[in-house]
């Protein structure tokens, strides 16, 4: 079964349906389950999160499953992982990287030992980019 993080562009203006979500629950009240979400709040932090390095990054976690984000950075580095060379990564950069994605609820870090282990738990992702307008409510997105 696939399972599949959606991302929006949208402010924070726009998680209204969050506050009600949790206030309904505060009152014991039932609440259905809604698709998991990740919001991004503009196009450049969009570009920025989803860009090839991170997203060779998030496919190499589901595909090799590593065990550390040092293996994670040893697995995007062997010659057999299609790695182009100018997107070279040492663990440094693998580690900000990881902590990025982390920060917006694209990849958890469990403990495992003395290291951290990056875990996605989708095999999808499915992007919703408004085209009408950015998401602070400017003009629409400009593709110079």
């Amino acid at each position: 079964m696939t399972r599949t993080l959606h991302i929006r562009i949208e402010s924070t203006a726009d998680f209204g349906d969050l506050g009600e979500t949790l206030e309904s629950l505060d009152r014991g009240e039932d609440v259905s389950p809604a698709d998991p979400v990740c919001s991004i709040e503009d196009i450049d932090t969009l570009g920025r999160i989803l860009r090839p390095i991170n997203l060779r990054l998030l496919e190499t976690i589901v595909e090799r499953e590593p065990e550390s984000i040092r293996a994670l950075a040893r697995a995007v580095d062997r010659p057999d992982s299609q790695w182009v060379a100018s997107q070279h990564a040492s663990p440094p950069d693998v580690l900000d990287n990881v902590q990025e994605l982390a920060e917006y609820g694209l990849v958890e870090l469990e403990a495992s030992g003395a290291a951290k282990r990056p875990v996605v738990w989708y095999d999808e992702l499915d992007i919703d980019v408004p085209l009408h307008g950015d998401a602070d409510g400017s003009e629409a997105v400009n593709a110079d």
